[in-house]
């Protein structure tokens, strides 16, 4: 039951943790809500789908067809997150200033809330087709202990939206004038942590050379099987044992987010004043 619950628990942290964040940063954008509930219920409806065919997925492009949809998957996710924090560096002012009169002040707001839906269906998408497909392999099972791993797993889903939960209502403490920064970093700190998720994919799948590995190992330090160890990796991608080129996405990923939000935020101040 522990060990189910712990893995459970992993997959449905990252989703609980991406939704808490991006939640808490588009808490003064209207109908953000429903569109991160929408996202939610087409991610779980993908995840049912995806998890039926995961063999047919597995045998795809000599048998590395998982691999390349893992990092698909997560790329397309990566340019998603991009934009939300670009989006946010140049509208943050003026959520933060008229949050009361907000539906007014922001015209483009349905543009945010569009990308909020395919950024959380992805994220469900993937830890959920995991989830749904590792619980529907325990309840096909005929072992004596199918019940307490189902309970297991029952536990690791409310643990994770709970911690999830717990990140959300952490950040809408902050104050307004630090609100933004502070998720915007986080936003950051997520798209990298998934560039270098979806390298360490397309390594595995012998598409793109490893350039050292491991580049260090930590593993003895800060496992990621421990609870801060799964929380720092579904928060900031940490990796006991990254590969060289994992380190070179991540940085690429965080430079170039990072040159755009800076962008987006000078063209935006002409025309605030």
């Amino acid at each position: 039951m522990f060990g189910t619950a712990v893995i459970v628990f992993r997959e449905v942290l990252e989703a609980s943790l991406i939704i808490g964040i991006l939640a808490a940063a588009t808490r003064t954008v209207p109908n953000s809500r429903r569109w991160l509930a929408a996202g939610v219920l087409v991610g779980l409806v993908g995840a049912g789908i995806v998890a039926m065919f995961t063999d047919v997925i597995g045998s795809l492009a000599s048998g590395v067809g998982q691999e390349i949809f893992n990092a698909t998957v997560l790329g397309i996710a990566v340019l998603m997150l991009a934009w939300h924090n670009i989006w946010m560096s140049s509208h943050g002012a003026a959520l933060a200033a008229s949050a009361k009169s907000i539906g007014k002040k922001i015209t483009d707001g349905s543009n945010e809330c569009s990308i909020l839906l395919i950024i959380v269906g992805i994220a469900v998408l993937r830890e959920g087709s995991e989830t749904v497909l590792f619980l529907h392999g325990i309840a096909a099972s005929n072992n004596g202990g199918q019940f307490s791993m189902l309970l297991g797993g029952l536990i690791g889903v409310l643990t994770g939206i709970a911690v999830g939960y717990t990140i959300y209502a952490g950040l809408l403490r902050i104050p307004m004038r630090w609100f933004f920064t502070a998720t915007g970093i986080l936003v950051l700190l997520l798209a990298a942590g998934m560039a270098s998720q979806a390298a360490g994919f397309l390594i595995q799948a012998d598409l793109l050379p490893s350039l050292t590995a491991p580049l260090w190992d930590t593993s003895a330090i800060l496992s990621e099987k421990s609870l801060l160890g799964m929380l720092l990796h579904s928060l900031i991608g940490y990796d006991s044992r990254p590969a060289g080129m994992q380190m070179v996405f991540y940085i690429t990923t965080l430079v170039s987010i990072s040159i755009g939000m800076k962008w987006a935020n000078r063209s935006r101040k002409p025309i605030a004043k």
